[in-house]
């Protein structure tokens, strides 16, 4: 699976960095559901005080969705015993 990464600066100035950002096939069913999710997770972020300089938003996903959904995103397809 691959990942990306989002910088951006903050009203303050103060860099913020998001990082495990999922980056899903045009047509994977959860695609919308990440960007809702990603969404919201920055709004939460620039809303905040004293916000951090680095988030994890795979680390975030672990508890705003259902577990099942959660796997289903970060299967790993890696085939056992170099098979």
């Amino acid at each position: 699976m691959l990942f990306k990464s989002l910088e951006f600066k903050l009203e303050n100035g103060q860099k913020v960095k998001i990082v495990e950002i999922p980056v899903l096939e045009e047509d994977n069913s959860y695609r919308f559901m990440l960007n809702i999710h990603l969404q919201l997770f920055i709004a939460n972020i620039c809303k905040e005080s004293k916000p951090k300089s680095l988030y994890n938003f795979r680390s975030y996903l672990k508890h705003a969705l259902k577990w099942k959904d959660y796997e289903s995103i970060f299967q790993d397809n890696r085939l056992k015993h170099n098979a």
